[in-house]
């Protein structure tokens, strides 16, 4: 079993920063990768961006793109979403997952196995 916990949300105005963590913990060994979703009042939960645990490659998706980044700290079993120049339209509960072997499509929910209970960032003037 893995257990992720996430940390770090709060209120911040438009343009400004935040940082989020997620501590990993369990079997970490087996690990494949650590994604972010987030999720928005009455929609669907949508894909931030994703790193593999080992090596550290990265893909966003394009609406975070440039904003974000995602770094890990694989001594502390910690993954970070790094947030910038955010917008209103991010306030969303933000969620780490992890999956524990390669996915054909890392955006997909499906293919995560365990998840955080998940962050509010709200951003607003």
């Amino acid at each position: 079993q893995v257990q992720l916990v996430e940390s770090g949300g709060g209120l911040v105005q438009p343009g400004g920063s935040l940082r989020l963590s997620c501590v990993v913990s369990g079997r970490t060994f087996s690990l494949y990768g650590v994604g972010w979703f987030r999720q928005a009042p009455g929609k669907e939960r949508e894909f931030v961006g994703t790193t593999t645990w080992v090596g550290g490659n990265t893909y966003y998706a394009d609406s975070v793109k440039g904003r974000f980044t995602i770094s890990r700290d694989n001594a502390k079993s910690t993954v970070y979403l790094h947030m910038n120049n955010l917008k209103p339209e991010d306030t969303a509960i933000y969620y780490c997952a992890a999956r524990g072997r390669s996915a054909p499509d890392v955006t997909s929910t499906a293919h995560y196995d365990y998840w955080g209970q998940g962050a509010q960032v709200s951003v607003s003037s």
